[in-house]
């Protein structure tokens, strides 16, 4: 399980997956539970569970961080 910790987590957000201050992994969040039951978004303070696309080894200790990619428009 998984404590949000500052801000907000989003099914389907890109998440980096952190280990002694390295990055282990880059991806997707491709399930995101509360109470065994699914959800679509988890806010701070309240434990959750989550599962990312082609990656199992989490470990105790690992710091995830989850965010959203922007495309913004170049202005002359």
């Amino acid at each position: 399980g998984c404590m949000v910790v500052e801000g907000m987590v989003k099914k389907g957000a890109r998440v980096r997956l952190i280990r002694d201050e390295t990055v282990i992994h880059e991806g997707e969040l491709s399930q995101l539970k509360r109470h065994k039951d699914d959800a679509k978004e988890v806010k701070e303070g309240i434990e959750c569970g989550m599962a990312f696309a082609n990656y199992q080894d989490m470990r105790a200790g690992d710091t995830i961080e989850c965010f959203d990619v922007e495309e913004i428009a170049r202005e002359l």
